[in-house]
């Protein structure tokens, strides 16, 4: 079995995901073991959270994958987590091999929420 070296450029796709709605905050894409392999806070937010937070905030994405993980069997699949929090909303996408994690303002419309989580996984498919 041929092992792939060639490593996709992350910066566009995470770039695509922040310009989806002016409510977006943060994008990153992690590897499965929860290493941050690209992250972006959109030009004029600040982060809610210290890097180091961010980073281990990323390792916990990771674990609770692997916990989601086990019940698809079962239950199916995920297909988002959405959790919303009084500063902000919190959305993870699970495409194949990486974690797609972003944050957005939480007054952007519900219905506008299920419509970017929609275009996330629409440019992430491939991952």
């Amino acid at each position: 079995m041929k092992k792939r070296n060639h490593k996709t450029n992350l910066i566009p796709i995470v770039e695509g995901i922040l310009s989806i709605d002016p409510g977006m905050r943060f994008a990153a894409i992690i590897d499965l073991k929860g290493n941050i392999s690209e992250a972006i806070m959109k030009e004029g937010k600040t982060s809610l959270k210290s890097q180091k937070e961010e980073e281990h905030f990323c390792k916990q994405v990771a674990l609770r994958r692997k916990i989601r993980n086990q019940f698809n069997k079962s239950l199916g699949p995920v297909n988002y987590v959405h959790i919303e929090r009084e500063k902000v909303t919190q959305i993870v996408v699970y495409p194949k091999r990486k974690t797609v994690y972003v944050t957005m303002e939480p007054d952007v419309d519900m219905t506008r929420k299920l419509a970017i989580i929609k275009l996330i996984k629409q440019k992430t498919a491939k991952l």
